[in-house]
């Protein structure tokens, strides 16, 4: 269970790698090719060995230093991305709850999509404040849930209590991992806008 919610909630590095891998190949079998016709007499591809290993002894003399130095910081970039996409999760915008019922089946996850979660967020928040669906906005992030009441011209919304529902309907969809709730209103805003300035 535990292997099958990691693949539905992490992005696969496969194609990064056989791109990669790709790339190296080539290179390397170019090598091979020009190290063939040259051991036979034949003309080279692009560039024999020899020529190959005296330009590369040679580029530090004969290439502009700009050039030099633009080219490794292209290298470097790129090393630098490989290197964090290989060591650096990859997660998609997805959460896991808990299986309907409450029963734990090793060969299944109930995997849900943020926008989904944020769009129930967002009906829940309007139904209990009574206001419109576009006065409620909602984001759901890997930690929190964030929803966003604004409610019409001289009119409040009980944030506690939208809160307290929203609260209540993520706890039933009882995900693995649980999300903070946070509630904000115009009103909200304003009184934290004030208290900083004090």
């Amino acid at each position: 269970m535990r292997r099958l919610g990691l693949r539905e909630t992490h992005s696969s590095r496969a194609a990064l790698s056989i791109v990669t891998a790709a790339v190296l190949v080539a290179v390397l079998v170019w090598l091979m090719v020009e190290m063939v016709l040259s051991a036979t007499g034949n003309a080279a591809l692009l560039m024999s060995p020899a020529e190959l290993a005296r330009r590369t002894a040679t580029v530090a003399t004969e290439t502009i230093p700009g050039a030099l130095v633009a080219a490794g910081t292209v290298l470097a970039v790129l090393g630098i991305a490989l290197l964090a996409a290989a060591v650096v999760p990859g997660r998609k915008a997805r959460h896991i709850m808990g299986n309907p019922g409450g029963t734990s089946n090793p060969r299944s996850a109930v995997v849900v999509d943020s926008e989904v979660l944020a769009a129930a967020v967002s009906r829940i928040a309007r139904t209990v404040a009574k206001i419109a669906p576009e006065q409620v906005s909602s984001s759901v992030g890997r930690k929190r849930i964030d929803v966003v009441l604004q409610p019409g011209s001289g009119l409040a919304a009980d944030a506690d209590s939208v809160k307290e529902a929203v609260e209540r309907e993520v706890a039933g969809y009882g995900l693995r991992r649980p999300l903070a709730v946070t509630v904000s209103t115009p009103q909200t805003k304003a009184s934290l806008h004030q208290a900083v300035g004090a």
